[in-house]
């Protein structure tokens, strides 16, 4: 089983940043270039809550489809989910995995050792 320390650890290093949601008290937020993830304690480790974001102010747009374009949105809040934005996003989720696998840092982070 992946200690969630360890795993913290690696997405810390790997650049992402660490952050607590008063709505979310038992998730730990990761961030990085406005993506944002929510990781939950499992009997596996730290896992992802849902799927991955775009950080909107203090809440995580979710990709949908307004209008026939693709955007994230929160509520009121949208932004364009442009093709720079959804390959961020793709980044993101990769290197989030990659940091929670037992040592998966090595592909998201290669001089770090896993």
């Amino acid at each position: 089983m992946p200690d969630p320390a360890l795993q913290l650890q690696r997405l810390y290093v790997a650049g992402f940043d660490l952050q607590t949601f008063d709505l979310f008290p038992k998730c730990v937020g990761v961030v990085r270039d406005d993506c944002i993830a929510l990781l939950v304690p499992t009997p596996d480790g730290l896992q992802m809550l849902g799927t991955p974001g775009w950080r909107l102010g203090e809440v995580m747009g979710v990709l949908t489809e307004e209008k026939g374009r693709k955007v994230f949105q929160a509520k009121q809040l949208t932004v364009e989910a442009t093709p720079e934005r959804l390959e961020a996003l793709r980044r993101f989720r990769e290197d989030v995995a990659a940091a929670l696998q037992a040592g998966g840092s090595q592909r998201a982070h290669p001089e770090i050792p896993g």
